[in-house]
């Protein structure tokens, strides 16, 4: 069964990654890059490869999903962490994203859209103006890897809204990048505990390796890690100079940064799940 790492993309999929590739996949909480691959992103091409689609065909794509779940279901077994930025919800209203005979449940991160809008543009490459229609828009298709499918994101609320469907059912948990970066320990651990309660089975947490994973993927650490050795996630500007990935993190901060009418526009927009989230 798959536990979904879900989000709108830029609000922290990539920490909570690292978190549990260190601490589930490593003998003594250490991290590098390498780790990721254990919880890889989805859609991926190879498992639709496997199926012999048609990668040119949409709608082939579309309704071979649940198809390519059960692939990685049947293959691997047991629990396991598949990213996604793609919503939960039907393609051209036919075509589920998943169902509940694949998916044990998610962990959905989310962050202020007022930063999302900043790092959002850094790592495109676009202006705020432009990062901001994406947020806003309801028919963002993105595609992240030459190895990835194109991704049905959706707008921020609608990704955020869609995933809380199995909120009814005790398959949800909502984590907020910025609890995750001012109390990790605590967030973390709120983490394994919606993990063991998934499974069904206690997860026993071991405090010594618990403390030195998070020391490991620290965003000071991580950056300072794509610094010296890359990261494959990292997109590329036309002149072939690597965009960081990580790039401000915890500074990234709306109100420092943000031209405050879009900042405005923004609150208008999102107004509703903002004030639900707390963030307003």
């Amino acid at each position: 069964m798959i536990i979904w790492l879900a989000s709108y993309p830029k609000s922290g999929n990539t920490l909570v990654r690292s978190l549990l590739s260190s601490y589930f996949f490593s003998e003594d909480g250490e991290f590098n890059f390498e780790m990721l691959k254990k919880i890889d992103q989805f859609p991926h091409i190879k498992l639709f490869n496997q199926l012999g689609i048609d990668l040119s065909n949409k709608e082939e794509v579309e309704k071979n999903y649940i198809e390519a779940q059960k692939i990685i279901n049947k293959e691997k077994g047991g629990v396991q962490f598949w990213k996604t930025h793609n919503c939960f919800c039907k393609f051209d209203n036919k075509y589920p994203f998943t169902d509940l005979k694949n998916t044990a449940g998610v962990i959905y991160i989310v962050r202020d859209p007022r930063n999302v809008v900043s790092s959002y543009a850094h790592h495109y490459q676009k202006s705020l103006e432009d990062s901001f229609n994406d947020l806003k828009s309801t028919s963002v298709i993105k595609q992240s890897k030459n190895d990835q499918l194109p991704v049905l994101v959706g707008s921020w609320n609608f990704n955020y809204n869609s995933w809380k469907q199995l909120k009814s059912l005790n398959k949800y948990i909502l984590i907020k990048y910025e609890d995750l970066i001012s109390d990790t320990e605590k967030t973390f651990i709120n983490i394994i505990n919606f993990i063991s309660k998934l499974i069904n089975s206690k997860i026993e947490i071991n405090e010594k390796k618990l403390k030195k994973v998070i020391e490991a993927t620290s965003f000071e650490k991580i950056q300072k890690l794509e610094k010296k050795s890359g990261f494959s996630e990292a997109k590329i500007k036309k002149n072939g100079e690597k965009i960081n990935f990580f790039n401000l993190g915890p500074e990234n901060k709306w109100e420092k940064n943000l031209d405050p009418k879009i900042k405005n526009e923004i609150e208008n927009t999102f107004r509703v799940e903002m004030k639900e989230i707390g963030y307003l």
